[in-house]
């Protein structure tokens, strides 16, 4: 049974930081986070390809986070520095059943598995 388990969320003052991370169980490589504001759609964040090699970050994140994995955990992080109340949001993560080694997938379609969410808050 695949399930995703994030963790790391809280509330934070802006200008603060947040580790979330990610962990993996069954047939499933994580490797996307995603967010969503009340009231908004869900907005891609960050991914990073299995052979942890690649990333890609949205434009309103680039330069304060950081995603990383451990393949021998199953596991994806999330460093989250210089956070603004703009960040606040649910965060989920998104896994795959089959990776190519150095492909970055940063497309909701593209992932078949979804954590339950973890909620970051960020206080002005």
């Amino acid at each position: 049974q695949v399930q995703l388990v994030e963790s790391g969320g809280g509330l934070v003052q802006a200008g603060g930081s947040l580790r979330l991370s990610c962990a993996a169980s069954g047939r499933t490589f994580p490797s996307g986070w995603f967010r969503q504001a009340p009231g908004k759609e869900r907005e891609f964040v960050a991914a990073i390809s299995w052979s942890g090699d690649n990333s890609y970050y949205a434009d309103s994140v680039k330069g304060r986070f950081t995603i990383s994995r451990d393949n021998a955990k199953n596991t994806v992080y999330l460093q989250m520095n210089s956070l603004q109340p703009e960040d606040t949001a649910v965060y989920y993560c998104a896994g795959r059943r089959t990776v190519a080694r150095g492909t970055v997938y940063y497309r909701p379609v593209e992932y078949e598995s979804w954590g339950q969410g973890t909620q970051v808050t960020v206080s002005s």
